[in-house]
């Protein structure tokens, strides 16, 4: 996938432009989402079971920037997919919002629930998760699964060194799946205080969990011939050819990413692909999660209803057919889920324990969130090009990326 959402990313002005004067379709519902690509094509398989005529409109990532557009021009769909908790708590203060019933709520568990519930008002309801803490390899390339960061390092080192395969494949041109390494290390802490201030735009990127955290990064990926091509090469590959290099051509021995993994390795592989968790870097073993909400717009007649039937345990059924798709609504049912890791992994996303934490850089505020060439995405994107240039100096990349980091964070809170 060229971007967590899918195959085709929309660029955003272009789409804003061009779907700002458009207005309702034969008197369609309308929904904006964030998916592109085959998640795009199960959704319109999805809402093809409601009773009334929907219109899907694909923004890509950037949906902040059409949801904009469309509303200065005076044409806001009925509802939006939002893939990050801030937009959700941003857009209700402007007042584009409407309210939904608290009881919607209850069908989730309050640690879903309160991302999306702002001044105690409920403003959307969980249509998707994203399971984050899971590396991919077939199990006759990668026999041994590292059960420790040391562990892992110690097989990227090893990997490396004898002229097979890469170790690692990396789809750094997608600069959230570098952000995700990040997380789960330092969702690994015991001390989750930090998580939720760092999430909350505090300048407190220098803390020394959070140098620890680059410290450990840099080394793994400074490991020369860590990833196929090197790391120029990661730079210009996206999260789906990382995943190839793994399940098809076989040029790197495991893949991190999440659940949605699945979907892409389903087209190329003679071999089904198997799964080892995160490892635990400081105390316990991560659980980091993203997350799809819908959202009702201000003025729209018909949203409400939409919203409700999509928060109901069989609208999805489609989509859990096909694969790819994790829901952390408690009324879906878990043997619509296939047997083993689909139904675990939908188990324990709904059910959190007290270690999930939710994606951090789809909390943070303003432009201090990723997107392409910008916000967190970027900074991290520049960390992993100066820890992969040889001889490149690692501390000196950490001070900088802090720097950064901290600068970013001012500016977006200021």
């Amino acid at each position: 996938m060229t971007s967590r959402r899918g195959l085709l990313r929309v660029a955003a002005g272009g789409a804003a432009a061009a779907l700002a004067g458009c207005g309702k379709s034969g008197g369609a519902l309308e929904v904006a989402v964030v998916w592109s690509g085959g998640e795009l094509a199960r959704f319109r398989e999805v809402v093809r079971g409601y009773p009334e005529p929907v219109r899907v409109i694909s923004a890509g990532d950037n949906i902040d920037a059409l949801l904009r557009a469309r509303d200065r021009a005076g044409a806001r769909p009925d509802v939006a997919i939002l893939p990050r908790p801030g937009l959700v708590a941003g857009y209700a203060r402007d007042g584009w919002l409407e309210p939904l019933d608290t009881a919607l709520g209850e069908r989730y568990a309050p640690a879903w629930t309160d991302l999306i519930t702002v001044d105690g008002v409920l403003y959307g309801v969980w249509v998707k998760a994203a399971h984050k803490s899971l590396f991919w390899h077939l199990p006759s390339v990668l026999t041994d699964q590292p059960d420790s960061w040391s562990g892992l390092l110690a097989m990227v080192e090893s990997r490396a060194a004898d002229g097979g395969p890469a170790p690692l494949a990396i789809g750094a041109a997608d600069g959230w799946v570098l952000t995700d390494w990040l997380e789960n290390l330092l969702a690994s802490f015991d001390d989750q205080r930090l998580y939720q201030d760092l999430a909350a735009g505090k300048p407190l990127w220098d803390a020394w969990q959070v140098r620890d955290a680059l410290a450990a990064l840099a080394r793994m990926w400074s490991v020369p011939g860590a990833f196929p091509g090197g790391g120029r090469r990661a730079l210009l590959t996206q999260n789906e050819e990382s995943v190839i290099q793994v399940v098809a051509s076989r040029d790197a021995c495991t893949v991190f990413e999440g659940d949605f993994v699945a979907g892409v390795a389903r087209q190329f592989q003679d071999e089904a692909p198997r799964t080892f968790r995160f490892p635990a870097f400081a105390g316990r073993q991560p659980l980091v999660v993203g997350g799809d909400a819908a959202v009702v717009l201000r003025g729209s007649a018909g949203g409400r209803d939409l919203v409700r039937w999509l928060a109901g345990p069989d609208a999805f059924r489609p989509w859990i057919a096909g694969g790819g798709y994790l829901s952390p609504n408690r009324l879906v049912p878990l043997g619509l889920y296939p047997a083993g890791q689909p139904r675990e992994l939908a188990a324990e996303v709904r059910e959190p324990v007290d270690g999930l934490r939710f994606d951090l850089s789809d909390q943070l505020p303003g432009s201090f969130t990723g997107f392409d060439g910008q916000g967190v995405w970027k900074i991290l994107q520049d960390f992993f090009a100066a820890v992969t240039t040889p001889s490149a100096d690692l501390r000196r990349a950490v001070d900088d990326t802090v720097a950064q980091l901290n600068a970013t964070a001012k500016k977006a809170t200021a």
